[in-house]
């Protein structure tokens, strides 16, 4: 005998909400009201639950009393406050920065020291780079040379009437002048004309290499362009002293015309020009040395009251107008005119170009002059050069 069984019965409503907490509204026995979710709400989503009410044994699949029940419970999740989303993002944010000081911090650790090494160069790599460093080095020193020898030629007329304007009535004045009313004997012309080209060579060259420095040293401030120059600063004292020199030289060589034709009872050999042009060059390079010493050693205010001291006292004792043996029956005076250094750039000139005789006595020897020039120039260009690097630091 089969006996079907009833289908149980269904639980309370209350165990119900105790199995699912959640699920606030039960629908039996029909199809669902399916309703799609919030996309704000992400976590919101439908929990479907099945109770199969089991079949009594024995019964048939197509019919019967089946009590099947299907549940759905839907909780909709209330949206956050804006105090609350800001929370979050706080607490979210604070969470990555630390996850990243973590990982990687701000201050960065010390670097650990390399060990030190020195990089092994072959001795011909060094010393093609240091010939390439020196190489450099003289051409900016030509490069600056040759930007005042292009200046000087952009300025040659008023240049040309500075420096012949004091030989030229000296040569008048005590050559021409003073011969015609019989105050000179003959031959003085020969005589004076060497030492007139000598003193100018020198003269020249020191008027101007100081008179610039005390300028640019003091108003102008031109010389501050030429110490930025990748050179050292000895070498830009250097320029201007064979800047000057070759001033002196070009002021020199004019005179050897004018000379000539303004005097009478003179001569020049031209075979001796080369020599000519070595003495002259030499008496410009000491005269420009003397003229770095006063440049940078005397204040710019009292420049002028330098030269006053100076250069006249360097003009009639340097043997311009006499020659030098000629001093011996004035014997301090002689020994007052060894100490100036023009006095040997004379006699120089005199004994390349004047035979003794009677009238001309006998010059110093050429070796006494350029020994005595040399010493000069390296004396003076040391005390210049000392004095140049002195003001170039103030």
């Amino acid at each position: 005998m089969l006996v079907r069984s009833k289908p149980s019965a269904p639980r309370p409503a209350a165990e119900v909400q105790k199995a699912t907490p959640n699920a606030p509204v039960k629908h039996e026995g029909k199809a669902p009201d399916v309703r799609q979710p919030d996309p704000r709400q992400q976590q919101s989503r439908p929990q479907e639950h099945r109770h199969h009410e089991p079949r009594g044994m024995g019964a048939p699949h197509g019919g019967g009393d089946i009590g099947d029940t299907l549940t759905l419970v839907i909780k909709p999740i209330p949206a956050p406050s804006a105090t609350q989303a800001a929370q979050d993002a706080k607490a979210a944010l604070n969470a990555i920065i630390a996850a990243a000081d973590a990982r990687s911090p701000l201050v960065e650790p010390e670097p650990q020291p390399q060990p030190e090494f020195e990089l092994e160069l072959p001795d011909a790599k060094r010393r093609s780079g240091r010939h390439r460093r020196r190489a450099n080095r003289w051409r900016t020193f030509f490069f600056i040379l040759w930007r005042d020898i292009f200046v000087t030629g952009r300025e040659m007329g008023p240049f040309l009437g500075q420096v012949i304007v004091e030989p030229f009535f000296m040569l008048f004045v005590f050559g021409k002048v003073l011969g015609e009313i019989g105050f000179t004997q003959p031959g003085f012309q020969q005589v004076l004309l060497p030492g007139v080209v000598a003193l100018n060579s020198f003269l020249v060259a020191l008027q101007n290499t100081a008179l610039p420095l005390a300028i640019d040293f003091s108003w102008t401030k031109e010389i501050e362009d030429r110490l930025l120059a990748p050179i050292p600063v000895s070498l830009v004292a250097v320029e201007k002293a064979i800047f000057g020199a070759m001033r002196g030289l070009i002021g020199s060589l004019v005179m050897i015309p004018i000379g000539l034709a303004l005097l009478d009872d003179v001569s020049w050999p031209l075979e001796k020009m080369p020599v000519t042009l070595g003495i002259l060059s030499l008496g410009g390079l000491v005269g420009g040395c003397v003229g770095l010493t006063l440049g940078t050693l005397a204040p710019a205010r009292h420049i002028s009251i330098v030269f006053a001291m100076t250069l006249t006292p360097i003009m009639f004792t340097g043997a311009t107008q006499f020659p030098w043996r000629s001093l011996e029956t004035v014997r301090w005076f002689q020994i007052l005119c060894s100490f100036n250094p023009l006095t040997y750039v004379t006699e120089a000139m005199r004994g390349l170009l004047l035979e003794p005789g009677p009238k001309v006595p006998e010059s110093i020897p050429l070796w006494i002059c350029f020994s005595a020039i040399g010493a000069a120039i390296l004396i003076f260009g040391t005390i210049g050069i000392r004095g140049f690097n002195r003001r170039a630091q103030d």
